[in-house]
C-alpha cells in the first residue's frame, strides 16, 4: 500500500487526524477575510464585462506577420477605446473592441486592413448587442436561484436542515471568492465564465455531501454512547473522507489547470480561459469549504441542539471521572511499597494490587 493510501487507511480508522473542527475559528477568520477581500475588490475595480455584456464588435484576422502588440497599438488608436487582443492557435489574432457600432465598426474594419497590411474583406467582423448579454446574465441569476433553492431542499430532506444551511453558506462563499478572482485579475468576463461558475456549484457540493453523507452515517445513535461529543464524530468524518477528498480535487484540477495554461495561455484561445479560470478557482474554493467551512459550520449548529449539549456534558463528565480514578490510582502506586522490598512492612504500608509476592529466589515459589 502507497504511503498515501496507508495514511487515509489510519485517518479513516481515527489511528490519525488533524482538529479541524477544533480550529473552526481559525478557518472562519480566514474565509471572512478572504471574502471581505474579494467584495472590496468587486467594489473598488469591478468586474471586467466581455463584448457580450457591453456590446461591440470582434474582428477575426488570418494568418498574418502581426504582433499582439502592434495590432493592440493600432486597434486603440483607430477606434480610441482599448481592445482586446488575442493570439488565435492559427496564427491569425482576435481584436475585441467594446462600444462600436455598425456604422463605426465598418470604419475600423477598414482602418485595421490598412495598419495591418490585411485585405479588409479578409477580416470578419462579429457585432454584439450588448441586450443579448444582459438576457444570458438574467437567465445565469435565474439558474442560479433555482439552483440554490433546490440545494436546500433536497438537502434538508437527505440529511437536514443544518447541513443545508451550512452547504449554502459554502456556495456562496465558493461563488463570491470566484468572482472576487475575476475582478483582482482582471480576467474578462463573458459568456464562457457564467458557464463556468454555473458549473461549479455541482463540484463544490460533491466534496461537502461526501462527508455530510459520512457523518450522518457516524452520528447514528450518537446520544446513546458517551465517548464521543457530534464535534468529535464531525472532525472523524473529515479526516475519514480527506484523503478520498484530496485525489478527486486534484484529479478534477489537473485537466482544468491544462485548459488554463496550456489552451488559454499557450495557444491563446479566448473560451478556454474564460470557462477554465472560473472552473479552476471554483474546484479549488470548494475543496476547501467543504472541509474547513461547511462541516465546521454543521457541528457549530448541531452542538446547539439542546440533546447535543446533554451529550457533551455526559462526555466531558466520565473523561473527567476517568482521569480523576487514574490520577488516584497513580498516587496509590507511589505511596505502596513493593511486598519483596519490606515483607514486615506490607501490612501497614497499604495493600498491594496483583499477585502475591512469591519468595525471593524461588521463581516457582515451591519449597525444595
Amino acid at each position: 500500500m502507497s504511503r498515501l493510501g496507508n495514511l487515509g487507511a489510519r485517518l479513516y480508522q481515527g489511528e490519525v487526524g488533524y482538529d479541524f473542527v477544533g480550529k473552526r475559528k481559525v478557518w472562519y477568520g480566514v474565509s471572512i477575510l478572504i471574502t471581505i477581500t474579494a467584495i472590496v475588490a468587486l467594489a473598488v475595480q469591478g468586474l471586467n464585462m466581455g463584448i457580450e455584456f457591453k456590446g461591440g464588435a470582434v474582428f477575426t484576422t488570418p494568418k498574418a506577420d502581426v504582433s499582439v502588440t502592434q495590432a493592440t497599438e493600432a486597434a486603440e488608436e483607430i477606434s480610441d477605446h482599448i481592445p482586446i487582443v488575442q493570439e488565435l492557435g492559427t496564427g491569425g489574432l482576435r481584436i475585441q473592441i467594446s462600444g462600436v457600432d455598425t456604422a463605426e465598426a465598418d470604419r475600423v474594419q477598414k482602418a485595421l486592413g490598412q495598419e495591418l497590411g490585411i485585405p479588409a474583406d479578409k477580416i470578419n467582423a462579429d457585432l454584439v448587442g450588448p441586450s443579448w448579454g444582459e438576457q444570458i446574465a438574467n437567465k445565469a441569476w435565474t439558474g442560479l436561484g433555482v439552483f440554490m433553492l433546490l440545494v436546500v431542499v433536497y438537502l434538508a430532506i437527505a440529511f437536514e436542515w443544518r447541513m443545508a444551511v451550512a452547504a449554502l453558506v459554502a456556495l456562496i462563499h465558493d461563488i463570491t471568492i470566484t468572482v472576487g478572482i475575476y475582478a483582482l485579475v482582471g480576467f474578462e468576463v463573458t459568456v464562457g465564465t457564467v458557464i463556468g461558475l454555473l458549473t461549479i456549484l455541482g463540484y463544490s457540493l460533491y466534496d461537502t455531501v461526501v462527508v455530510f453523507d459520512s457523518l450522518k452515517e457516524s452520528s447514528k445513535d450518537i446520544t446513546k454512547q458517551t465517548r464521543f461529543t457530534y464535534s468529535e464524530i464531525a472532525n472523524r468524518s473529515i479526516n475519514g473522507t480527506l484523503v478520498r477528498s484530496i485525489n478527486t480535487t486534484v484529479v478534477a484540477l489537473l485537466p482544468v489547470a491544462g485548459l488554463l495554461f496550456i489552451g488559454g495561455g499557450v495557444l491563446g484561445a479566448g473560451m478556454l480561459n474564460d470557462i477554465s479560470l472560473s472552473l479552476f478557482v471554483g474546484l479549488a474554493a470548494g475543496a476547501y469549504s467543504s472541509i474547513f467551512i461547511a462541516t465546521p459550520l454543521v457541528a457549530d449548529l448541531k452542538e446547539r441542539d439542546p440533546q447535543m449539549k446533554a451529550l457533551r456534558k455526559r462526555v466531558l463528565a466520565k473523561r473527567a471521572a476517568a482521569e480523576s480514578k487514574g490520577e488516584s490510582g497513580d498516587r496509590a502506586d507511589e505511596q505502596a511499597v513493593p511486598v519483596d522490598d519490606a515483607p514486615g512492612e506490607a501490612a501497614t504500608a497499604g495493600a498491594v494490587v496483583g499477585p502475591r509476592g512469591r519468595g525471593r529466589n524461588r521463581p516457582s515459589g515451591r519449597r525444595r
